[in-house]
């Protein structure tokens, strides 16, 4: 099992910028899948970006071209670079691993992965 903890979140005006950062302990292999999902109040959580150890790469729809997963695997570490974002960006941020690779139609789902951090709340708003 590994330890999640997520950093980086707050308050940005739309059009904004943020960076959240997902910091990893414990030991994941050598070949896992990590992603950042969201979940607004009074809706599912959804998968917003996934990376992979072989280098997949997935976004949702309604991130493409704003957001980008990448990660540091000096210093365990994946981030969300979040651009022009809007008010519906609003929402607590997750970041979860699993040991393991996965399809590409798989690397968003929520009911997969294994770990879970505690969330990061992302509030865009004038």
């Amino acid at each position: 099992q590994v330890q999640l903890v997520e950093s980086g979140g707050g308050l940005v005006q739309p059009g904004g910028s943020l960076r959240l950062s997902c910091a990893v302990s414990g030991y994941i292999g050598s070949t896992y899948c990590m992603a950042w999902f969201r979940q607004a109040p009074g809706k599912e959580r959804e998968g917003v970006a996934g990376i992979c150890s072989d280098g997949k790469l997935s976004y949702a729809d309604s991130v493409k071209g704003r957001f980008a997963i990448s990660q540091d695997n000096a210093k365990n570490t994946v981030f969300l670079q979040m651009n022009s974002l809007k008010a519906d960006d609003t929402a607590m941020f997750y970041c979860a691993a699993r040991r393991g690779l996965l399809g590409w139609t798989a690397i968003l789902r929520t009911d997969i992965y294994n770990d879970w951090g505690q969330g990061t709340q992302v509030t865009v708003s004038s």
